[in-house]
């Protein structure tokens, strides 16, 4: 196994703090609680990204929610982030990478997925990108070099440390390919300016980089796995017992935002999220917006299954996440609110 500075694990200190704060700031509501819930409007903290629109923010626009206010916080850094801030009570609702959020239930966080919110298909999914003068071709040509990802124990590292094992890595080869912790925005002239060896980008800004014409794709995700649900959405367990027509309808807003976009005309989905962007006026810039291509959720309607999580499961053992054949992923997720479940999944 790696070293822990390679791996995002939580810290003793980390993990005692969390631990202290869902103990004491989580307590399950009372009946009363629940029985007010029926009629009025249940406030959502989420956090956002910038120039980018947020599936229940479009579930917002496109009035799929009508007692759900959602409020937003701020920006977020990443998914593990995302969901920590749920877990700790300063959001509601956020999303990460299937295997961060194991990691988390696994440390003891009342957390539950209620709907994929992002994945790879043909159109839309995760790369590693070097410089297309690059020497490195194959996986072997990474020992020994940096590749730029957003965060540790995520997607990124998972989709890498796969593609190098199914290569015929070892793990001794493995551990000498560092992962180099930059923002998003700033891998692209990381690996132009040979900062790092290689950065994995994803979205726009991975369009925006293969536009340039001296970025070269190394491998995608979708050549290691396959189509994937890659991340879900999570909220507390205490707020689902306590705001339950809140959840279900937060979660099939989102199902039903996803499906508008699967079948809207992209020209107009990009139009649509380029008049939320203007209208909330958080100073942002709407010109990556015409990159969007598709949702990448191969799942209709985020519906989650158990492929969901285990097909990372290699890896999540690997990391020491999980012990071998312990992963139960009916421990971490539901299809209870979403209402497109009923209706079966693609």
């Amino acid at each position: 196994m790696r070293t822990t500075t390679r791996r995002s694990v939580l810290s003793a200190g980390a993990l005692l703090a969390l631990t202290t704060s869902l103990a004491t700031g989580c307590a399950l509501p009372t009946s009363d609680a629940q029985s007010q819930e029926e009629g009025a409007h249940t406030t959502v903290r989420y956090q956002g990204s910038a120039n980018a629109v947020t599936w229940p923010e479009l579930a917002d626009d496109l009035g799929y929610l009508d007692r759900v206010q959602l409020e937003y916080v701020g920006a977020t850094t990443s998914g593990p982030q995302d969901i920590q801030s749920v877990a700790t009570g300063q959001t509601d609702i956020g999303g990460a990478f299937s295997g961060a959020i194991v990691k988390l239930v696994e440390a003891g966080s009342p957390i539950t997925a209620v709907v994929n919110y992002y994945g790879s298909d043909a159109k839309s999914y995760q790369g590693v990108y070097v410089r297309k003068d690059s020497a490195i071709r194959r996986p072997r040509d990474l020992v020994g070099k940096k590749i730029a990802v957003n965060t540790l124990g995520a997607h990124a590292e998972a989709a890498i440390d796969t593609w190098l094992t199914t290569s015929g890595l070892s793990q001794s080869e493995i551990d000498q390919v560092q992962l180099v912790v930059l923002p998003p925005n700033d891998t692209e002239e990381a690996v132009r300016r040979g900062q790092v060896d290689a950065g994995a980008l994803g979205g726009i800004l991975q369009d925006h980089a293969k536009a340039q014409g001296d970025i070269r794709e190394l491998f995608r995700d979708t050549e290691v796995v396959g189509p994937i649900n890659g991340g879900q959405y999570v909220l507390r367990d205490d707020f689902i017992a306590q705001h339950p027509q809140a959840t279900r309808e937060l979660t099939t807003g989102v199902a039903k935002a996803i499906e508008w976009a699967r079948t809207t005309p992209r020209a107009d989905v990009i139009a649509r999220f380029t008049k939320i962007v203007e209208a909330r006026d958080r100073n942002e810039t709407t010109a990556n917006l015409r990159y969007w291509k598709s949702t990448g959720i191969p799942a209709r309607g985020g519906v989650i299954s158990d492929t969901d999580f285990t097909q990372w499961s290699d890896w999540l053992e690997s990391s020491g996440i999980v012990a071998a054949g312990e992963l139960d992923p009916s421990q971490i997720y539901t299809n209870e609110y979403n209402d497109l479940a009923k209706e079966g999944s693609s």
